[in-house]
């Protein structure tokens, strides 16, 4: 059973950072591309970031560009997100998700599988 653990979620105040991690298991990680989606309270799910599998490729959400990156290890079964100069507006649960066959980096599509999600709450 596929199985995605998000951790390093937490309060931090404008302007700090924090980097999110997805320690994936059960399935091949280096053979698949990946992605952040966030969900902030009373609202939808928002595309953050994308990944594709050796990680040379890196896609972001216009809100998050030049803030945030993402990357993977591939060794470790880990993923990334780097998150740094935070804003209120960041306050969100964070998911990682495994993109699936028919999925678009940066375009979106299906993804197949999903992590517990972290809370990330940014407030002075």
């Amino acid at each position: 059973q596929v199985q995605l653990v998000e951790s390093g979620g937490g309060l931090v105040q404008p302007g700090g950072s924090l980097r999110l991690s997805c320690a994936a298991s059960e399935f091949t990680f280096s053979s698949y591309a990946m992605s952040w989606v966030r969900q902030a309270p009373g609202k939808g799910l928002e595309w953050v970031s994308d990944i594709n599998t050796g990680g040379g490729s890196t896609y972001y959400a216009d809100s998050v560009k030049g803030r945030f990156t993402i990357s993977r290890d591939n060794a470790k079964n880990t993923l990334y997100l780097q998150m740094n100069s935070l804003k209120p507006e960041d306050t969100a649960v964070y998911y990682c998700a495994r993109a699936g066959s028919t999925y678009s980096l940066g375009g979106g599509g299906n993804l197949d599988a999903w992590g517990q999600g972290t809370l990330v709450t940014v407030s002075s």
